[in-house]
């Protein structure tokens, strides 16, 4: 099958972005081009649930690339990152050796450390040719990981190969195409961002939060969305511990679709605020006289903008 072609400007990245149902804008289109057309590594920072992972599956499905995602976690290593010697196999490789004498000692242990009991991890897996071409790698949520771990992904993400020692240095022929994400829950090193192209993403203007609501769920009203929408964005302004992200009013307008809500009401937002908000005094803090004034404010605006 042939390779599907990269966009060739900046307006055909956004094309591809908007058939995927991923409603960017032109800097990130302008970033995501560039990297595809440099082969560099693109590095995504922003607060959760912005839709910086929802980008490695658009590009994945649109380009018919495989999408191969390391999900990070604190305690991360090279043996469930990159590769694993399949230890069972090898021992009975060499049980079976004794038992019938063959090989000496030197090509028994040659043929153990062979590519035959090696078990790839994500990041070995990227670094294979692939019919389709190069694929999407999704580093997801480097902030979760160590230093240590942040320097061990230098080499790939310069060079796109990883050394191991058995068996020397494994280097792709073509570079997979490369997406790093974090969600700035510590800082990042800087020899890693030099590595890549760079680009935050914001929570979305109301206009476009708007259009992603009625892309990602069609069935919701016109009145609906525009109240969803403003009563977020008025959201995102109090002293919250988490503002919601682009993923919880996506969460929120479908539950409230689900009840066949048409309008909202002081009583339907409290009693749906856990679709919305994810931390108890964040909550708390919206109580019923707060909601009511937050719900008065954003339709006064909506009525005003008509």
């Amino acid at each position: 099958m042939p390779m599907t072609p990269l966009p060739g400007s900046i307006e055909e990245t956004l094309e591809m972005l908007a058939k995927a149902d991923y409603i960017g804008d032109r800097s990130l289109a302008t970033v995501l081009f560039l990297a595809l057309r440099m082969g560099r590594p693109l590095f995504l920072e922003g607060e959760a649930g912005v839709g910086k992972t929802e980008i490695a599956k658009v590009l994945s499905a649109a380009l018919g690339r495989r999408l191969i995602r390391l999900q990070c976690y604190e305690g991360l290593d090279v043996s469930a990152a990159v590769y694993e010697w399949n230890y069972g196999a090898q021992m009975i490789a060499i049980r079976m050796a004794e038992a019938t004498g063959e090989g000496d000692k030197e090509r028994v242990e040659h043929d153990v450390f062979s590519e035959r009991f090696l078990i790839k991890r994500p990041l070995l897996q990227a670094l294979e040719p692939d019919p389709a071409g190069p694929p999407v790698l999704l580093i997801d949520e480097i902030d979760r990981t160590d230093e240590a771990f942040e320097a061990f992904l230098l080499e790939v993400l310069a060079d796109f190969q990883v050394t191991i020692p058995e068996l020397g240095t494994v280097k792709a022929l073509l570079p997979p195409i490369v997406l790093v994400t974090s969600n700035r829950t510590r800082e990042v090193h800087d020899a890693l961002k030099r590595r890549c192209l760079y680009h935050w993403v914001g929570y979305p203007d109301a206009a476009r939060e708007l259009q992603i609501l009625r892309t990602k769920v069609p069935g919701i009203s016109k009145k609906l969305s525009a109240q969803v929408v403003a009563f977020v964005q008025a959201l995102r302004k109090e002293d919250l511990f988490k503002s919601p992200g682009v993923a919880e009013t996506l969460d929120w307008a479908g539950a409230l679709t689900e009840l066949d809500v048409v309008a909202l009401d002081p009583a339907t937002v409290s009693d749906t605020l856990g679709a919305l908000l994810k931390y108890q005094d964040d909550i708390a803090r919206l109580d019923g006289t707060k909601v009511k004034a937050l719900l008065d404010e954003v339709k006064s605006e909506l009525r005003a903008a008509e």
